[in-house]
């Protein structure tokens, strides 16, 4: 049984799933922010066993813990319905206790095949760390500075004609609960940061690095031991007010997208830098420059790609179904490696 931990809202599951059915497959597919609401479970820890049962009251589908074979974090919500409201201070301490629970769960699950990690994924998702790593690894970099003060920027921007400022983890904002502000890369003349008044710099954390040209950038979605897709973004073809600085503005501006064969330093630094990060998945945006140096920007641990396989038709989905459900014979033979030595420790406690 292979477990899906995701929401409602994600689609990125549905092909992967059709392509588990028709391998007959079973999957469970949890969405968290209805784990009160729509599921039934219980786990139990005895003398004789440690498990644990869940039960969509939707569609009657069921799941014992001992049953998975691999999972999926995918991109779990904090549950937030309940099957009866009740005053606000009631709701939101019996929210808080499934929020705890859910925890608990994913963390006692940590040991099992997954694609995405409650324990790694946050941890990788460290820009600093990320960029550490592909620089000991052996791959370019874009020098970069965090800061919230104006000096250590301007100082920094010195060296650079242009500079990008980028957000750390918030993407957007909300204004007025109505209108949605994206925040894409900026592209900034380092002459006039000067110029800006040191609050700018100090009610935020700034996050900048040097600009380098483009040839065009790329999109890899990598597994861990299994497959790599590598898409060509051609986005230098656009204005740069429309996808040429950042491609996340160029979705309705004629964004152009291919499949690229990766050179095979940049396949294996892929897989070496997953590894490293105890990851099985991870999604990779690199710059290509005109003099073909290969750029290394981020890893998004838990990265979205179905776009990139509607755009170029790269069986991204069936590679993660086939990976997951490949770690059935693994999981088989490790649990039998176990079990064998679960056994022997169990006799010689008996013999002495």
């Amino acid at each position: 049984m292979i477990l899906i931990i995701t929401n409602k809202e994600d689609v990125h599951p549905t092909p992967v799933i059709e392509y588990l059915s028709e391998k007959q497959i079973p999957v469970f597919r949890l969405n968290t922010e209805s784990l009160l609401s729509d599921y039934q479970f219980n786990w139990w820890c005895n003398d004789t066993e440690t498990d644990f049962y869940i039960k969509n009251t939707k569609n009657g589908l069921e799941l014992k813990g001992s049953e998975i074979t691999a999972v999926w974090e995918r991109r779990p919500e904090l549950p937030k319905e309940l099957p009866i409201d009740n005053i606000p201070e009631i709701n939101e301490h019996n929210l808080k206790e499934a929020r705890g629970f859910l925890s608990f769960l994913r963390y006692f699950l940590k040991d099992v095949y997954s694609i995405g990690s409650i324990v790694f994924d946050k941890v990788s998702a460290s820009k600093m760390l990320q960029l550490k790593t592909a620089q000991d690894l052996g791959i370019t970099i874009p020098a970069t500075c965090f800061s919230n003060r104006k000096e250590d920027i301007v100082n920094f921007a010195k060296n650079h004609e242009y500079v990008i400022l980028k957000s750390i983890e918030n993407d957007n904002i909300w204004l007025n609960d109505e209108h949605e502000y994206l925040f894409y890369a900026q592209k900034v003349k380092s002459s006039l940061l000067s110029e800006n008044p040191d609050e700018m710099f100090s009610q935020t954390v700034n996050y900048v690095q040097n600009y380098i040209e483009k040839q065009f950038e790329l999109r890899i979605t990598a597994l861990r031991y299994n497959q790599i897709f590598a898409c060509k973004i051609d986005s230098q073809i656009l204005d740069e007010d429309k996808g040429k600085i950042d491609w996340r503005q160029g979705y309705d501006y004629g964004l152009k997208y291919e499949p690229f064969e990766l050179p095979k330093k940049i396949y294996h630094f892929c897989s070496m830098y997953l590894e490293k990060m105890n990851l099985n998945f991870g999604c990779f945006d690199m710059i290509v420059t005109p003099e073909n140096e290969y750029v290394f920007l981020e890893c998004n641990p838990n990265g979205q790609w179905l776009w990139i396989e509607f755009e170029t038709g790269m069986k991204i989905s069936v590679a993660i179904a086939d990976t997951l459900s490949s770690s059935i014979a693994k999981l088989t033979t490790e649990n039998s490696k176990e079990m064998s030595r679960i056994l022997s420790i169990k006799e010689l406690y008996k013999n002495e």
